[in-house]
């Protein structure tokens, strides 16, 4: 058996990025930016006002001073009216600021208060005498033009999206998402509504290994069952356009399986036991193709631990994502369990602030598979621990 650690490594250095794909910003929310963005201009651009109220020179404005309205500038107005000596404009937020003003005084701040009327008034009296400049938000102090607005490798979220656009661009280069195909094999598997006859099973592990695949960032392109038949998943992989290609099921060393069959051996796909439990049976490589493939255990905890622990680093990293890692914590163990010798468990558990419990009395076995609905966490244990016990300190990977 080889260790998690050295499955992990080997799998990541068959990890290239996608290629980079330009879009809109509308598209391009979840992605990871490929080249830095630079504002086109400075911002704020102009001179515009943080307040509703009255565009003044400050030399005007002291307490009790009265100054006649000259002129009305809404937000978006190109206009820049003369202020002279005793005068003023009524300015809306984000409005440009009159050159011959250098401050704003708030409504509230006015004999007015914050009472707006549609005619412009006559005349205003101070209440508060302002500081030079209040109120005034200059242009370029936030930043200015041709400075870097947001950084390659940044995941595009709602503030990122929205700093681009105020930088001037409505289009980015972007990693393109990884393109997964999710197959299950197993002549056992039937769908979820049917009626299982002896032997038969539901088939779900194609359910959790789509939604995780989404989940990380990737597109599912295709979603597929095929029975214990060489030809026909022979049949399906050529067929298959994708980048990465995970397979649930006939992974180990029994006289059926139909995975490690067709493509042990295929470019640098191999298959072998990794030192953890759930998950022991473990293939990877990348085939004739230049595809990624992943051949993980039948059993759905099996297919969860490894998903988390092999596929979905690697389709973060595809992904131009450098931040691959699940968050950990360590946690009190709240009881005692067993643990496999020589081997990492990875243990459906469940969290509070404090503490970890497995999330099922029955341990990690890798047939469990109510323990998946209730944990959200996997309790990490190394593989030279063979029993956890209360009270000790436990590292846990936490999923959400």
């Amino acid at each position: 058996m080889i260790t998690v650690a050295e499955h992990r490594a080997r799998v990541l250095a068959e990890t290239t990025p996608t290629p980079v794909v330009t879009m809109s910003l509308a598209d391009a929310e979840g992605r990871v930016l490929a080249a830095d963005v630079a504002s086109r201009w400075p911002t704020p651009l102009f001179d515009n006002s943080g307040m509703d109220g009255y565009a003044v020179r400050a030399a005007d404005a002291a307490q009790g001073a009265v100054l006649r309205v000259v002129a009305d500038v809404p937000a978006g107005s190109g206009l820049d009216p003369s202020i002279g000596v005793g005068e003023a404009a009524r300015i809306m937020t984000g409005a440009p600021v009159p050159s011959d003003a250098d401050t704003v005084v708030p409504l509230e701040h006015t004999d007015l208060g914050t009472v707006i009327t549609a005619e412009v008034p006559a005349a205003i009296t101070i209440t508060r005498e302002p500081t030079s400049g209040a109120h005034v938000r200059r242009a370029g102090e936030d930043s200015a033009a041709g400075v870097v607005a947001v950084t390659a490798g940044q995941i595009l979220g709602p503030w990122q999206l929205s700093s681009i656009a105020s930088a001037g661009h409505t289009r980015v280069s972007v990693h393109r998402a990884p393109r997964v195909a999710v197959i299950s094999t197993g002549s056992e598997l039937i769908d979820p509504a049917g009626e299982p006859a002896r032997g038969q099973i539901p088939e779900s592990n194609s359910v959790l290994l789509a939604a995780a695949v989404r989940a990380a960032g990737a597109d599912v392109v295709t979603v597929a069952t095929v029975a214990d038949d060489e030809a026909a998943l022979r049949a399906l992989l050529a067929d298959v356009d994708a980048d990465v290609i995970v397979l649930s099921g006939g992974a180990s060393v029994g006289a059926f399986d139909v995975v490690k069959a067709v493509l042990d051996g295929t470019g640098t796909v191999t298959f072998g036991p990794v030192a953890m439990q759930p998950g022991k049976p473990q293939g990877f490589g990348t085939d004739a193709s230049g595809r990624l493939v992943f051949g993980l255990p039948g059993n759905p905890v099996g297919v969860a631990a490894g998903f988390e622990a092999f596929v979905r680093p690697a389709l973060l990293a595809m992904a131009g994502r450098t931040d691959i890692d699940r968050p950990r914590v360590i946690r009190t163990a709240a009881t005692g369990w067993r643990c496999p010798a020589g081997r990492a468990q990875f243990l459906p558990a469940v969290i509070d602030d404090d503490t970890v419990r497995p999330a099922t009395s029955g341990g990690s076995g890798s047939h469990l598979v109510t323990s998946l609905a209730l944990a959200h966490a996997l309790a990490v244990v190394p593989a030279e621990v063979d029993h956890v016990s209360e009270g000790d300190a436990v590292e846990v990977m936490v999923l959400s």
